[in-house]
């Protein structure tokens, strides 16, 4: 293979269906079970209606699951790891965690896997699961988690023993691309135990059941040839493909049909979906098919593996009939793990400290391995399919009934393949900009997802996440866009035009629909909700309040005033092709001055957000008698108004006059518009003006709270509530009780939102980078004469760009080892620091403890903590 065809893996730009190298990627769910796609039951307890337990014996509607697993874009044909310690109950073909009702702090996955290397075009892939030799302790840690409460932590794998002695496999599974249609796959067992050990490699290939639901859907087949190591596979839609396994292991086959006869008692002839598993645990051969062909297989290899030794398990699946399957099979995957060298030893140049180049290459390979297919058709999900019973007459009226419209079925960027294996709205936004690094069609091609006719309401809501597309997320569409135009631009050195446009005119009706929806009193004060934030506040913001009434709520009016400087900002970029945009630049303009008016408080019929007292922004309670309460929490709700910044360059008066001559009119009919905001009228560096909610005294105000050690200032990042109200927490009064908000640096101490997530304390990446960016704004207006003290009360004085750094580096400080060889990321357990074979394995959290910088929530969350590998990127190195 010559050079230029080997980097054609890596650089292939198209993210279309019609690319040939991601045409196969790592677009396995790896939970499919627990879902509310696969939720048929009549009160919409997705969790206790498809269960792990019922997973290996039940075929699903619309997706799979799997160890390391790899489909087709259309996820007819998956290919996964499987394995068995020879004590385990089940074969170990899917992870395992508890449920939402289970986990002490909601569902938590309970395993041990990392996610080592990967290539935009998935031509090189890597992952690492680690394997108990003994019987794996299901039980242990379900009824240990349950006897534990809120304000205990939750009992993990790594506690039950189940790794003491290195009893334990590295199972390494990768890929290798030959061409787009020619996929080599590898286990390698790696036995950490001083006594040999027995392990069963099973990769496992099965077609996603499609056929069981809809009549018109020919079923497809896989058979041995007359080499039985030689399998040919049969699709309809997708083709013929040649499946070959290693001369040393043997094929097994089943269907990937429900079990009904062990689950529902019918007398159904023939092997089902659990049939390998039962065969390995029993040796029971009538559980898999006599002959040769099925709809899933096996290839068992069992080997016993030496103290410290090795034993690998290969496959290949191809397009082409191979002659010697394996003959170049080392020869492939060397140039591929050398052409995955050469891509990260280009985009990390500028970095010189191993563990920090490690530290990304990890963050960037977890950002392409939670790529996943998502299928869901809301419409037939509710009316029920051609092949099945009719569901219940609720469910017509029930979850995202109102949400018919929405047909998805693409390749999406996940938040955590396992504990949120659906996107999330805001979420994807963030995982966009480390994306647009890596790939940046890629990251174009899922922000214009969300604004397709399939995915956005009729009304122009963006769906939130799948247990409730209603919810609201932060309007952050907007800025991941123009971010990701500017970070392409910057990359190609052309700007993508076609894409910002497109977008633009799409979240014009998304405005809208906030505008109109999300401002109950009309008054440039919005009402979004829950806005991400889960448990902030003193209520739960997506429900009626008990208090009846509503809230003016300091974020989701910021986060309208950033909408607005965002399109208004985008709108400038169209103007440079076309001038009619200028106009639209304009409107967003003024409705972010009628915004920042609206927050101040000053005036008939305004709302007073800032607390001149305190030198701080709080939601305010509206009481249905008429008064209102500011609800004194000092919370990461108060800092989202620094988002709202904007700079404009002088240039832009000079070739946009009529914006300026608009802008100038404006201003001058108005003139306490412009009091208000950042001294609009004083020029500053370079002689850019400024669009900001916060002017010079509240931004120092702000910052004095926000860089306090004692407040919102941790050693590795800003925490989402203050430290103030660990011994200070905020009470409200209702009805004789008080509803109160304590600081909790960690886990959640209640069950709002399950309590599987906790904003009363931790550090979270999104908002931290958005602080980053804020700040790297203000600088650039400010330039290097303004100066804060940083940290509050050190007496040392920072530039604000000195400070967007500093607190960059805290972040990234999380996953690096210190001066004691230690991440602080993994505080919590001492193999995990001491042990190499544990700790140069990365995992990104999807928050962090506020003092000790530990690990929280979803544990493979790379997707906006992959945000670390764009703060590394943008520093070049942080040692």
């Amino acid at each position: 293979m010559t050079k230029e065809s080997s980097q054609k893996t890596l650089s292939e730009s198209s993210s279309s269906k019609e690319c040939p190298w991601r045409e196969w990627g790592p677009y396995l769910s790896e939970r499919q079970w627990g879902t509310v796609r696969e939720d048929y039951s009549e009160n919409g307890d997705a969790w206790n209606y498809l269960t792990h337990d019922h997973a290996r014996s039940r075929a699903y509607r619309w997706g799979e699951d799997g160890i390391a697993g790899i489909s087709d874009q259309n996820q007819y044909l998956c290919l996964a790891a499987a394995m068995w310690n020879g004590k385990d109950p089940i074969i170990k073909e899917r992870l395992f965690g508890l449920t939402s009702g289970q986990g002490n702090h909601g569902e938590d996955v309970k395993e041990h896997y990392h996610y080592l290397d990967a290539t935009p075009t998935h031509s090189y892939l890597k992952m690492l699961y680690k394997y108990p030799q003994n019987a794996f302790p299901y039980d242990n840690l379900v009824n240990t988690n349950a006897a534990r409460g809120y304000e205990e932590d939750e009992y993990e794998l790594i506690e039950t023993g189940a790794f003491d002695d290195n009893r334990y496999f590295d199972v390494f599974v990768e890929y290798a691309k030959a061409d787009t249609e020619d996929i080599l796959m590898r286990m390698t067992a790696v036995n950490r135990a001083s006594e040999a050990a027995e392990i069963t490699l099973m990769p496992q290939l099965w077609f996603r059941n499609h056929w069981s639901w809809n009549d018109d859907v020919a079923k497809p087949s896989m058979m041995s040839t007359s080499n039985a190591n030689h399998i040919t596979v049969d699709h309809a839609e997708l083709g013929k493909y040649h499946f070959y396994i290693e001369k040393n292991a043997e094929p097994y086959f089943c269907e990937n049909n429900t079990n009904t006869k062990l689950l529902f008692g019918s007398d159904e002839k023939g092997t089902f979906k659990d049939g390998l598993n039962d065969f390995i645990v029993t040796g029971d051969k009538s559980k898999v098919a006599q002959e040769s062909k099925g709809t899933k297989l096996g290839a068992i290899k069992c080997v016993t593996i030496k103290a410290g030794g090795q034993a690998t398990m290969t496959v290949r699946l191809s397009r082409k009939e191979q002659a010697k399957p394996f003959a170049d099979f080392a020869k492939i995957f060397k140039q591929r793990i050398a052409d995955a060298d050469t891509f990260y030893g280009k985009l990390q140049s500028g970095i010189k400290d191993e563990d920090t180049r490690n530290v990304q290459r990890q963050a960037y390979a977890g950002m392409i391995w939670t790529k996943q297919f998502y299928y869901y058709d809301v419409s037939t999900w509710l009316e029920g399919d051609d092949k099945t019973p009719p569901p219940p007459e609720a469910r017509k009226k029930s979850r995202n009934s109102e949400w018919s419209n929405l047909k998805n079925s693409d390749i999406i960027s996940m938040p955590d393949k396992w504990e949120y294996p659906w996107y999330a709205a805001w979420d994807l936004a963030f995982h966009c900009i480390p994306l647009a690094y890596l790939d940046p069609s890629f990251a174009k091609h899922q922000l214009k997802l969300m604004t397709k006719e399939s995915y956005m309401h009729p009304n122009g809501q963006l769906p939130a996440y799948e247990w409730n597309f209603s919810d609201v997320n932060p309007p952050v569409h907007a800025w991941a866009t123009l971010r990701v135009f500017q970070i392409d631009r910057k990359i190609t050195g052309e700007g993508d035009y076609k894409f910002l446009e497109s977008v633009f005119h799409k979240l014009m009706l998304n405005f809208t629909w906030w505008v109109n929806r999300k401002d109950a009193s009309g008054r440039n004060v919005f009402q979004g909700g829950f806005l991400g934030l889960d448990n902030i506040g003193v209520f739960d913001r997506s429900s009626q309040l008990p208090t009846g009434g509503y809230l003016s709520q300091a974020d989701g009016t910021s986060w309208m005033a950033m909408f607005c400087l965002n399109m208004m900002k985008i709108a400038l970029e169209l103007a440079t092709q076309n001038n009619v945009y200028e106009d639209i630049a304009s409107k967003f303009f003024e409705h972010f001055l009628y915004i920042a008016n609206a927050m101040t408080g000053v005036g008939e019929g305004k709302v007073g957000l800032w607390d001149d007292e305190d030198k701080f922004y709080y939601d305010v309670l509206n009481l249905p008698d008429g008064t209102s309460t500011p609800l004194k929490v000092r919370s990461m709700v108060g800092l989202i108004p620094l988002f709202a910044v904007e700079t404009i360059e002088p240039g832009i008066f000079q070739s946009m006059p009529r914006f300026a001559a608009r802008m100038a009119g404006f201003l001058k009919e108005n003139p306490e518009l412009a009091g208000l905001v950042s001294n609009w009228e004083v020029k500053g560096s370079g002689k850019r003006r400024l669009l900001s909610l916060l002017r010079g005294h509240r931004m120092k105000a702000l910052l004095r709270r926000m860089l306090d050690e004692t407040e919102f200032l941790s050693p590795y990042g800003i925490r989402a509530l203050s430290r103030h109200h660990h011994d200070q927490p905020y009470c409200y009064s209702f009805e004789g009780n008080c509803l109160d908000v304590k600081y909790a640096p960690a886990e959640s101490e209640n069950g709002m939102f399950g309590g599987n997530s906790n904003w009363r304390g931790p550090i979270w990446f999104p908002v931290n980078y958005l602080i980053i960016e804020s700040l790297q704004k203000f600088h650039h207006y400010y330039g290097d004469d303004f100066k804060v003290e940083c940290p509050t009360g050190s007496g040392n004085f920072m530039t604000i760009l000195e400070v967007a750094n500093e607190v960059s580096r805290r972040l990234v400080n999380l996953f690096l080892l210190d001066e004691n060889g230690n991440r602080p990321a993994f505080s919590q357990y001492e193999k995990m620091n001491s042990d190499p074979n544990f700790r140069d394995n990365l995992l990104f959290h999807e928050y962090f403890h506020g003092d000790t910088g530990r690990g929280v929530g979803a544990s493979h969350q790379t997707g906006w903590t992959g945000l670390v590998a764009k703060l590394i990127q943008q520093k070049g190195c942080f040692k």
